[in-house]
């Protein structure tokens, strides 16, 4: 028996109000052909949000027994399993997490459960930033955090700001998240194909780097949350980077909300892609190299309190003696 394919997922974050729900009505009502199952969480005894999603004939599954981000891996996994049962039905699952959650643990649950793993792939994590409001809540973690994780960023409600303070809320961001795609919108309204099947999360495309950012000291700001981007030319010694980021995420994991990579590692002929959440690391071969191609080594960390001396002098630690800078 074939296996199937395996279901791509979004993961829509955002803090409260931002207009989450106005682009799940947009990815459901929109001629798109695809067969699309939701999960919406709430906050609360009562839910309400699936009532506010219009003209929708895809399942649509409520969990509301709490916070997506403490209860996620019983009642998430469990409604994976169950959707797996009949993953003929639909072509993509939509994840909408309530605006206090914090994305993590529901990216977790796509390393560590066997099922998800087996049959799912996090297509990207897509968060809705109001950019009207969003200035009153810079200081809330969850705000930050959902930045943070992002892989695609839609600034939302552009219309109610300047262009001067557009653009220093696009600066704050890239200062935040380097490696997110950023779009802006009015209503949500974006093509979906910006949001959908984008393949962000596992770095099936190269890994893109500001290069804006590298030449500035964007994270040096004084939120608490920021990006710092590596790039290195040399060889990496797979048993001295395994052993590096092992004691990374022992020492710093609750610290490194995201981190990504493209490296050289070993003198293979395909790059090594690796992505990390917290105390969850997941590494497999990318793209081969191109012959004549400048092989380097790239390496983004989002989160905070992280020493950019320590991370440049713990990675150049990995690279092979041949290539240690003198």
């Amino acid at each position: 028996m074939a296996l199937l394919p395996k279901i791509p997922v979004t993961v829509l974050t955002g803090y409260l109000g931002a207009g989450k729900t106005t682009l799940l009505n947009r990815i459901l009502t929109e001629e798109h052909h695809q067969r699309i199952a939701v999960i919406v969480n709430e906050f609360g005894e009562v839910g309400i949000d699936h009532q506010l999603v219009i003209n929708a004939d895809e399942d649509i599954l409520e969990m509301n027994n709490g916070c997506i981000c403490c209860t996620v891996r019983g009642d998430l996994i469990r409604i994976m399993g169950d959707l797996m049962a009949r993953a003929e039905s639909f072509d993509h699952l939509v994840i909408e997490t309530t605006g206090l959650a914090d994305p993590a643990p529901v990216i977790q649950s796509f390393f560590v459960d066997e099922t998800m793993v087996r049959h799912t792939q996090l297509d990207a994590v897509v968060t809705v930033v109001d950019a009207k409001h969003i200035e009153h809540h810079w200081q809330s973690s969850e705000a930050q955090e959902q930045i943070a994780f992002a892989d695609v960023i839609l600034l939302n409600k552009i219309d109610l700001v300047s262009p001067r303070q557009l653009r220093s809320l696009m600066q704050k961001i890239r200062g935040m998240n380097a490696i997110s795609t950023l779009h802006s919108s009015q209503d949500c309204q974006i093509a979906l194909d910006k949001v959908l099947n984008v393949q962000a999360f596992d770095l099936k495309n190269a890994l893109s780097i500001d290069p804006e950012f590298l030449t500035e000291d964007a994270h040096t700001h004084d939120e608490s949350v920021y990006s710092i981007a590596i790039t290195e030319p040399g060889t990496v010694d797979s048993d001295r980077l395994n052993r590096w980021l092992y004691q990374l995420v022992q020492a710093r994991g609750p610290d490194i909300f995201r981190m990504k990579g493209i490296l050289d590692v070993d003198h293979a002929r395909r790059r090594f892609v690796f992505q990390g959440i917290h105390m969850t690391l997941d590494g497999r071969p990318g793209r081969p190299w191109q012959p004549g191609e400048t092989r380097k080594n790239e390496l983004v960390f989002i989160g905070r309190n992280l020493d950019e001396a320590e991370l440049r002098a713990g990675f150049q630690e990995c690279l092979a003696p041949a290539y240690i800078p003198a």
